[in-house]
């Protein structure tokens, strides 16, 4: 093939390219519309009177979802961190129960020390996380149409593991999550953290890829938090019913 028909179908593959890449800025009007304030989350049942909860302060609390480019030409992508700061439930320590949830259309894309902190070395256009949240919100995880994601824990046996059933997407899995807790002695305050690997897959979503699967986003996202919660706390998400 001459050489000048090769270089204008790589001409006219990268311009096939920008125009398909999740990272690509979406239009302004096919954004997800400003989510409404959280309505509150619904009591669990083993919240009976004389249980003695904790509330998780929002502000103090952090859930992060990394997700790696893969596929032939992941060096023309970025790797993302997503984030919820506006986590809602209640800690039982007595029983080594807890339940929270938060809203995927509240959270963030690519906070620069988030990115820092979890060791991603490029540096994502504004263009390129407002395209990714897009998809994200969009095209992968349909946020309208599923915009919560659930997680009950309960303590298994007498180690600091806790068997988890997470709800994404519609789909529910049960998983085990190491985790360490550090209760004040007055038992008025509770810190937890951990983190583990999940698979898009095993929740019924597709990851993201286009030419073909060229580029595209790994199946396995790392999940990983720190939450604070509170006895003296009014916390939004402690009573009524949350939406679909």
């Amino acid at each position: 093939m001459p050489h000048v028909h090769r270089r204008a179908l790589l001409a006219c593959a990268c311009t096939l390219f920008a125009a398909c890449t999740p990272f690509a800025p979406p239009p302004a009007a096919s954004l997800p519309a400003a989510p409404v304030a959280a309505p509150a989350m619904q009591a669990p049942l083993w919240q009976q009177p004389g249980v003695h909860v904790l509330h998780i302060a929002p502000q103090e609390s952090l859930l992060t979802i990394t997700v790696r480019r893969g596929g032939a030409l992941a060096r023309l992508g970025h790797d993302h961190v997503i984030a919820s700061r506006t986590l809602q439930g209640v800690v039982a320590p007595a029983l080594g129960r807890a339940q929270f949830q938060f809203r995927l259309d509240e959270m963030s894309v690519d906070e620069e020390s988030l990115r820092q902190a979890a060791g991603l070395t490029t540096t994502p256009s504004a263009d390129a996380i407002a395209g990714t949240r897009h998809n994200m919100l969009l095209r992968v995880l349909e946020a309208e149409r599923y915009p919560w994601v659930r997680i009950e824990a309960l303590r298994a046996g007498n180690g600091e593991v806790l068997n988890a059933n997470i709800t994404v997407h519609g789909v529910t899995r049960t998983l085990q999550l190491p985790v360490q807790i550090a209760l004040a002695a007055d038992g008025r305050v509770l810190q937890a953290s951990g983190s583990l690997l999940l698979k898009q897959s095993d929740f019924g979503i597709v990851p993201f890829a286009v030419l073909g699967g060229a580029m595209a986003v790994q199946d396995q996202m790392e999940l990983a938090f720190r939450i604070t919660a509170r006895q003296d706390i009014s916390a939004p998400g402690s009573g009524a019913s949350p939406g679909r």
